[in-house]
This record gives structure tokens, sequence and C-alpha cells, in this order.
């Protein structure tokens, strides 16, 4: 897609879809394959934006404005047809997808049934007693089912450019009329399938399984759809803050930047951000970026121990800091990892946080507070992983894995540290009960002194990390035979009978269809989870008859909604399985 002087830049997801409805008929027909190609004209920037060269008398020229392609008179073929060319069309559904308004909380941070060992429930009915929609909504409403069920019976191999500005063309129908929830749901699909079609190594199947799960729950419960907007800043008085770590942010959607993560004494978790469109290189340039209000302090160095206190700060609900006008900081002394008040966030056992963490999960995106995901472990390295205190023994896995950010070369070198006592900041991986992402550690320096690190930012050497002495009293290495928590294989041949739909469509679920899986869920008590591949089967394979014989037309929203079940199905059983996995058995025996 790129040489070595730009990139394309983010695209409102406007301008993108209204790029597809200026084609005839005939192009239209044509745009996937000019898509294809679109990924390898070169780009190269311009004073205000980047020229894509097409041909040698073609180019397509984007300008910019505060980072985004805003406009769609901002794109400009040299061509004849143009605008109503298939470059421009092409360009425009190849470039990432900007971050709306409403969505700027999941940038930056990082993108059921009653907890126990029983069987979860399945998914509950809509509710009868829905809130009255206005017209507009109710169109709106219709025109996103309609687009997403469209994807999910293609799957991501059939879903075209054209399923995807239909998609956006929804959701920004579904914006205007006030239904912000599923109309950011609907971008965020959209930027998936783009990450998908652009075999983007970020790209998680299971995550556009989430969103499709969420949208066509959305689409069908108007109470949840008429959510309000995310609210703005609001003005909150002095704010004491404890850095805790820094994290390097970088999307597929073309933006990255730099968060850290404090603690104020309310004991809530805050972020400040410098997010913009950039690559991967924007992190660390970002991560110096002085905290609002003038003190001079960076955004990594307050999260590497510092402490700050604001004046007049503005805040977000979800825990996010601006930088008004008003705002005024002064640096103020920080505090330890094992030190008041950060202690505290590693004393609560590993279970009830990954509760809450996986609780955090289960919200609407618009909906989570600042850092509801992350654990705080103590732990030894051990040859295999990493035996957590009174919890688990897990495997430490990389949150990015670009060559750019130093994540994967520091992990294995603290893995080469059998009996290295560490202290980690980590996020739940929901799909991999074995593993924890790692974005900061700690652990006692050569002076004895406790050092810590940011790993997606600071590249360590073996230097940093002494050899290992005593074992810290309280913590243990793993019990003898004791492995990482395992869900039943049957609970993930499940989970990938839901990923599969939404990769091939109805036709491969069809196609893929047989009785092993049901009789060997029924097998391990998991007769529900039966019963809904069952029911996805039959959605799957229905083409019925009419009285003459005809052969009537397919039932995509019963596939939809067969679906739709399978998945919050195991959703609800891989969450009640992986907390009792990850409950000693002294508790669990209770």
């Amino acid at each position: 897609m790129t040489d070595s002087a730009a990139v394309l830049p983010p695209v409102t997801a406007g301008v993108a879809a209204g790029a597809l409805d200026l084609l005839p008929a005939r192009l239209r027909k044509r745009v996937d394959g000019a898509v294809a190609k679109a990924a390898g004209w070169p780009v190269e920037a311009a004073r205000d934006g980047v020229v894509v060269r097409v041909a040698e008398d073609t180019a397509v020229t984007l300008r910019v404005t505060a980072g985004i392609v805003a406009d769609a008179e901002d794109a400009v073929c040299s061509c004849l047809l143009a605008p109503a060319c298939l470059h421009r069309a092409a360009v425009l559904s190849v470039a990432p997808l900007a971050v709306e308004k409403e969505d700027e909380a999941r940038v930056g941070e990082g993108e059921e049934t009653e907890k126990g060992q029983g069987e979860p429930a399945a998914p509950a009915p809509a509710v009868a007693d829905e809130p009255a929609l206005t017209p507009a909504q109710s169109t709106a409403l219709d025109a996103l089912r309609g687009a997403v069920t469209a994807v999910l019976v293609a799957g991501v191999s059939g879903s075209g450019a054209v399923h995807r500005a239909e998609l956006l063309h929804a959701a920004h129908s579904a914006r205007l009329a006030g239904l912000h929830r599923p109309a950011g749901t609907a971008v965020r699909i959209a930027r998936l399938l783009g990450e998908a079609r652009s075999d983007d190594p970020a790209f998680r199947l299971s995550g556009l399984s989430g969103e499709l799960a969420e949208l066509l729950d959305l689409v069908r419960r108007p109470a949840a759809a008429l959510s309000p907007a995310r609210r703005d800043y609001r003005p909150e008085g002095p704010l004491r803050l404890y850095g805790l770590f820094t994290e390097p942010v970088v999307t597929a959607s073309g933006y990255a930047g730099a968060t850290v993560y404090a603690l104020a004494p309310d004991g809530a978790l805050r972020t400040l951000s410098d997010v913009a469109p950039g690559g991967p290189d924007r992190a660390l340039q970002a991560s110096g970026t002085p905290v609002p209000g003038g003190c001079a302090l960076g955004l990594r160095e307050l999260g590497d121990g510092g402490g700050v206190i604001l004046t007049a700060p503005t805040v977000s609900p979800d825990g996010r800091i601006g930088g008004g006008g008003a705002v005024r900081s002064v640096r103020a002394a920080g505090a330890g990892w094992r030190e008041a008040p950060l202690a505290a966030l590693w004393e609560r056992p590993p279970a009830e946080q990954l509760a809450s963490a996986l609780g955090w999960l289960s919200q609407p995106a618009d909906a989570r507070t600042a850092g509801g995901d992350l654990l705080f472990l103590d732990g030894l390295v051990t040859g295999a992983g990493f035996a957590v205190a009174a919890g688990p023994a897990l495997r430490l896995a990389a949150p990015d894995e670009r060559l750019e950010l130093p994540y994967a070369e520091n992990l294995s070198l603290l893995a080469s540290r059998p009996g290295l006592a560490l202290r980690l900041i980590a996020r739940v991986v929901p799909d991999r009960p074995d593993r924890v992402q790692v974005l900061a550690a700690s652990w006692t320096g050569h002076d004895g002194e406790p050092v810590r690190a940011d790993l997606g930012l600071r590249l360590l050497n073996r230097s940093h990390i002494p050899a290992v002495s005593a074992v810290p009293a309280g913590l243990t290495g793993p019990r003898e035979g004791e492995a990482p928590p395992a869900l039943p294989i049957e609970l993930d041949l499940l989970r990938r009978t839901v990923d599969r739909a939404v990769a091939g469509g109805r036709a491969v679920s069809a196609a893929s269809a047989d009785g092993e899986l049901p009789r060997r869920l029924r097998a391990v008590g998991l007769s529900t989870g039966a019963q809904r591949v069952e029911a996805l089967t039959d959605a799957a394979a229905d083409r019925r008859h009419d009285v003459l014989g005809r052969l009537l037309p397919a039932d995509p929203r019963g596939f939809a909604l067969a679906w739709l079940a399978t998945a919050v199905y195991a959703a609800a059983a891989t969450e009640s399985l992986l907390l009792a996995a990850w409950t000693p058995p002294d508790i669990s025996a209770n």
C-alpha cells in the first residue's frame, strides 16, 4: 500500500461510503478488484496530504485536516471519470477509517451468566416492553440489521467494498438518528473488515465475532440502541495522580501515540493520552508529550513513578483527562508499586480481579471505565511460564507483536530468568485462558531497589535483570504437576464454529455441519451448547420448498439470530469456566 515516504491517512466513514455511491452499476461490480490493486499503489507525501500514484498519468490526491480526510471534496482523482471513478473509490476504501468522536474512548485504551461451575443459560429474548422509536430511528435500525446480517451471511471471505459501504451508510444514518452505540459498533465492524482484507497482523477473527454479536444484539433491543452518546468532558476539582505505567498505542485505523495510567485518591484509574494519526514511530515520540497544565512533566515520566496535581482539569465519565485551557499542573511526589496507594492494586485475589475484568469486557464499549481490564499480578517466572501467587500458572504474551515495539523481546528476556519474582500489570485474554498480555513489570534490581519498566517502550537487556536470588516471602512456585488453565476442547470447538461462520458465512456453516460436535458437547454437560449448534446448523442449511416444490428464499435473519445465540452462549460458557479455572482449589471446594 505504501512506499517509504508516506501512508494513507484515515478517512471518515461518510467519505469512505460516499465514494461508492457515485459509481455506476457497471463499476460497482469491479470495485473489489480495484481495491485489491489499490493496496499496491505507491503513496507519496504532499504538502497538505498524500498523493497515490495509480499510473504515470493518473493520481489520487487526499488532503487532510487535523490528520484525516474529513470531506468528500478532499479526495480528488486526475482521471477523466472523476469523481465517479474506480481509482478514487478504491483508494478511499483501502484507507483506514478515522475514529469518530463517539469512538474516541476506545483509542488509547486496551478493544452473560452467573459466575459459577454450572452451565450457563441460553441468551434471554428481547424484552417485550421496549421504548418507542421515531420513524427515522426505526428505519436506521432496519438498515443496520440488514447490513450486518448481509455481512454475516457473506462472511469475511465474501464481504467486499459494497458490503462495507452499506454498513457505513447505515452507521451514518443511525448516528444522525441518535443511535450512537449501534452506529459506533457498525463502524468498528467496517474497520475490522478492512483489517481482514489487508491481512493486517493485528486482526483477530474473535474480535470481529464479538463486534458482530454486539451489533446484532443492539438492533434487536431498542432500549440498548437508544443509549445516549458518550458524554463530554466535565470540569473537576483539584486532582492528585500517582503514575502507574505508560502504554504505547498503535491502531490498525492509522492512529498512534501513548497513554499513561494513573491512580487517583478515590482508587479509580485515570488516563492521559496523546493519540493522533500516525505510525508506530509516533508512539515513542508521544510518550514525551507534557502533561497538560504546564508542569513540563512528560507522560512517560509520570507513568514511571511520577506524580502530579492538576487544578481545574476536565475528566470524561470513563476516566480520561482532557487538556482544557483552564487546567494547571504541578509536579508532586509519586509512589512505587509496593508503596501506598499503588500497592493496594495487587492485594485483590487474582480470581476476583479476573471476574471484574470479564464483567468490564461484557459492558458496552462506551460504558467502560479506564483500566477495567487490567490485572495486577505477583508471581515467579518458571520454566514454562509464570506462576501467579494465589492463582494459576500462566503464559506471558505480548499485547502487540509489531517489530517497532519491544514487547516480545522484553518478555523473552524475562522468561529466560526462571525463579525471578515479578510484579506485573497485564490484560486478560478472554479467549485464551492460559495467558495474559503483559504491559509493564517490576523486579528487584542489582542494588536491591525495585525496577519497573513499560515493556512496550523500553528495550531491556540482560544487564537490567540480576541473577535470581532468594524467593521473596509469600511467593511460591507452581504446585507440582500444575499446568496453565485450559477449557474443555469441546468448548474450543464451539468457539471455532462461531468464528468459522464469521469467516466463511452461511455457506461454510452449512457445508461444515456434522453431528459430532453436539454429541461431544452433551458428553461434557454442555447440552445447551449442543442445542445452539444444532439450531445454527439447521438455520444455515434451511432451504425449504413451497407447496409447488419451488425453492423458497433463504432466511438470512433466522441464520443471524441462530448465530447470535450460539456466540452469546459460547462467550458465557467461556467466562464461567475460565473463572473456575482461575479459582484456587481450596476456594472452589467451598
